[in-house]
């Protein structure tokens, strides 16, 4: 999981970095390096789509395949965040 956790990191900077760029070439510059850009960050956010759904999935099978770890990891992190609010 640790692999796919670093994948989608990665692929969801490439979509910051490519809005960016097309942000930057749609005020300097109109055209055709815009529309290149707006492709460019139309696929990135597909491939970054992809991976999210495989990653759900892949999710759901784990929970399905342990669900009593599930249920006691989903209750330690309610407590933890109770505690944590508590405390405000």
């Amino acid at each position: 999981m640790d692999a796919a956790d670093d994948k989608l990191v990665n692929e969801l900077a490439e979509v910051v970095a490519a809005a960016e760029e097309l942000l930057g070439a749609a005020a300097a510059e109109g055209g055709e390096r815009a529309q290149e850009m707006r492709a460019r960050a139309e696929e990135t956010i597909r491939r970054a789509r992809a991976t999210l759904e495989g990653s759900g999935k892949e999710v759901e099978e784990r929970i399905r395949a342990h669900p009593l770890a599930a249920v006691g990891i989903a209750a330690a992190a309610g407590l933890v965040i109770g505690v944590l609010l508590a405390r405000k």
